[in-house]
């Protein structure tokens, strides 16, 4: 219940008791709209509270704790993760510079994504990895589906270990903040205590510091898909370190269409396959493919 307050903590204070976030995933508010949460019952509509220009106002002020410009860098990237690990995102009037979002102003949309951390979840993944010659693993999901989830519990039990296997080093690449969901850079969610964080820098890069200065046996990292991303999984491959990563993507064939990933799959760089859908609810495994059988 406690990582519940921290996110009624930022709401409106007239909006506090008119909402209830029992199951919700994500809470949607926008100026002149009425409130939108999602969760695992799906869309909830609250037509008879429709927010206002002061709500947006003071609910910026609860999330910045009264400093919004000490949050600026934060805005201009368009999220804030406060305590609880709870991301944030925010959007409004961009101000561009030389091509590149310098800041954005007169915020007027905000979107409060709860954090979920189920532990246990990936049983049915690490049962499934053949840890004796644990390669590569790519989990594959449209959006929305619980991937990053099923990246947090993996990467607390490789980093945990049980009776059948020992813990691994994991070094973790957080570019978004949303798998530690660090808080003034200390974890919020359990990673395990093998585990190294670096957040808020670009995926390639951080996972070239990560092998350079913690010397992990396992990078993890969340949404590949850009070149530079793909180059860096290859150099981390050949330097011998495991790899755990996740894609947007609806099934394997589409993923294998996407430019950058057609190579890296293709050339068999990955041992396991974990794809994802809502078929069932949140985190439905809908295949699991070995790929060196």
């Amino acid at each position: 219940m406690a990582h519940i307050n921290d996110v009624i903590s930022v709401l409106p204070i007239k909006l506090r008791s008119a909402i209830s976030l029992e199951n919700v995933y994500e809470i949607r508010l926008r100026a002149k709209q009425p409130v939108i949460t999602i969760g695992k019952y799906g869309e909830n509509i609250y037509e008879n509270y429709i927010m206002t220009k002061e709500d947006i106002r003071q609910s910026l002020e609860y999330i910045s704790n009264y400093s919004i410009y000490a949050y600026q860098d934060n805005i201009r990237q368009g999220y804030i993760t406060i305590k609880g690990g709870h991301r944030i995102g925010v959007c409004g009037q961009v101000i561009e510079q030389n091509g590149h979002i310098k800041a954005q102003q007169y915020i007027s949309f905000i979107n409060i994504r709860i954090a979920h951390e189920i532990k246990g979840c990936a049983d049915k993944v690490m049962n499934f990895i053949n840890f004796e010659k644990f390669g590569h693993t790519l989990i594959i999901s449209p959006p929305s589906c619980g991937k990053t989830t099923l990246l947090r519990d993996m990467i607390r039990q490789l980093s945990k270990g049980n009776e059948k296997r020992k813990g691994m080093r994991v070094s973790v690449i957080d570019e978004r903040g949303e798998i530690a969901s660090a808080y003034n850079g200390i974890p919020q969610n359990d990673l395990g205590m093998r585990t190294d964080v670096i957040s808020g820098c670009n995926k390639s890069e951080g996972m070239l510091l990560m092998v350079r200065s913690m010397n992990p046996q396992v990078i993890a990292v969340d949404e590949i898909g850009m070149k530079d991303d793909i180059e860096a999984i290859e150099y981390i491959i050949n330097c011998g370190c495991r790899v755990i990563a996740t894609m947007h993507s609806q099934s394997l064939d589409e993923a294998i269409k996407k430019p950058y990933m057609k190579e890296l799959i293709n050339k068999d760089f990955f041992s396991n396959i974990i794809v994802l859908s809502s078929e069932n609810g949140v985190g439905t495994i809908k295949e699991m493919i070995d790929l060196k059988q």
